[in-house]
């Protein structure tokens, strides 16, 4: 029991870590956050487009992301 002591002691620091009563992202900050540099795609019109055709193409919605195609086959 004494030897996993120390293990017990790094994981209960880790995890007092992760607690903490403040958000992480400060209502004053949401504003650099919402800003359209932070986006993702840097063309949001032809990920819109390359979207649609995916979707035409397995022929379900929702093709970008989940498991199985359009034929039922699954």
């Amino acid at each position: 029991m004494t030897m996993y002591l120390p293990i017990y002691v790094i994981i209960a620091a880790v995890l007092s870590g992760c607690m903490g009563a403040e958000p992480w992202v400060k209502p004053y900050e949401r504003g650099n956050l919402a800003d359209p540099v932070m986006q993702f795609d840097r063309d949001p019109v032809s990920s819109m487009y390359m979207n649609h055709v995916h979707e035409a193409r397995e022929g379900a919605r929702g093709a970008s992301g989940s498991a199985g195609g359009g034929c039922g086959c699954n």
